[in-house]
Parts: C-alpha cells; sequence; structure tokens
C-alpha cells in the first residue's frame, strides 16, 4: 500500500511539472524567437477562389510585382543601379531580421532580410536586397516556394517579368573603371 501511496505521488508530481525547453535548433540564429500565427487569420499569400496571382510589370520599367490583378502584391522585385531589391509584402515585426529561404526549378537562395518601413504604408515588410549579376537570382526567374518566419510559405510561379527586369537590371549595372595603365605596361 506504502509503494501505491509513492507511486500515486510520483506520477501527480510528474504531471504538474512543466514541460522541457524545445532545444535550439543547430544553425539557428542566436536569441531567435517562434512567432505564434494569429488564430481565424489567413496566411499571407493564402486566398480562396479561383483567382491565380501572376507576375506584372511595374508602370516606372524597374519592377515587377507578383500577386493578384487590383490587390497589394505578394512578392516585388524592384532594380536600382544593379542591386535587386526583393520585398515580400507581408507584416514583419520591428526591428526583425530573417533570411527568406527561395527553392525553386532554378536553384536555391536565401536571401537576408528586414523589416522595413515603406513610406505611404503602415508597419513593416520583409525587404532584402541582393547584387543583379549575383547567380542565385535566377532563382527569382522560376518557378518557387518561398518561407518566411511569420509570413508562412508562398508559392511563385514562373514569370517573363521578373525575368526581364533582372536581365535588364544586370545590364544597368554600374561598370567598374579600368585599371590605371602604369609606365612599365605601356608598349611602343
Amino acid at each position: 500500500m506504502k509503494n501505491l501511496i509513492v507511486a500515486l505521488a510520483a506520477l501527480a508530481l510528474a504531471a504538474c511539472s512543466k514541460s522541457p525547453a524545445f532545444p535550439s535548433r543547430e544553425g539557428a540564429p542566436d536569441g531567435a524567437v517562434r512567432l505564434a500565427m494569429p488564430e481565424g487569420e489567413a496566411l499571407p499569400g493564402m486566398r480562396a477562389g479561383d483567382s491565380q496571382a501572376s507576375w506584372a510589370a511595374g508602370t516606372d520599367g524597374i519592377s515587377a510585382r507578383y500577386g493578384h490583378p487590383g490587390e497589394t502584391p505578394l512578392v516585388s522585385v524592384a532594380c536600382r543601379e544593379g542591386v535587386l531589391t526583393v520585398t515580400r509584402h507581408a507584416a514583419a515585426p520591428v526591428g526583425a531580421q530573417a533570411l527568406f529561404a527561395l527553392v525553386g526549378s532554378e536553384g536555391i537562395m536565401r536571401l537576408p532580410v528586414d523589416a522595413t518601413s515603406v513610406p505611404g504604408q503602415r508597419g513593416y515588410i520583409w525587404q532584402g536586397t541582393i547584387s543583379a549579376d549575383d547567380s542565385r537570382t535566377k532563382v527569382l526567374g522560376g518557378a518557387y516556394n518561398g518561407t518566411l518566419p511569420g509570413a508562412g510559405m508562398i508559392k511563385v510561379a514562373a514569370g517573363a517579368p521578373v525575368r526581364e527586369l533582372i536581365a535588364k537590371c544586370r545590364r544597368s549595372a554600374p561598370t567598374a573603371a579600368p585599371e590605371p595603365v602604369g609606365p612599365a605596361q605601356v608598349t611602343e
């Protein structure tokens, strides 16, 4: 009887104890915090109905947007002096940093992004930059799945407007100045 009471007491104490903390994942950033998704709120990029998202060239000639016509884009890419700015239009916590993981038919890229305030918009969204001549930008031109903390996964279809933008941006990159010719290099 005494053993039964001791066993029941041990089970009761075990049931009341806290579960162990989640082990940190190898390669995860120091101090990483899991974000809880709001209940009853759809993930960005998820849509009911038959509407298909697609790429469209921006009216400015230096950007492309992926999303449903007439709505805020899900992803956009813009070019400025040979640098591509990739924006995931999903809410980001102030001061947050993450890796936008893109896995697609043209390769894999992990783009560092920051919570960025965009003039004329409320709140912060995810934004990062990459040189247009970086070989990893091929991923952006093909179909890919993009994953971002707190923004879920988004499936992006391939599109001519974004491929054309990347090619145009590569051509617009500033060229490096030629090396000066030294006296020893001059031949007569």
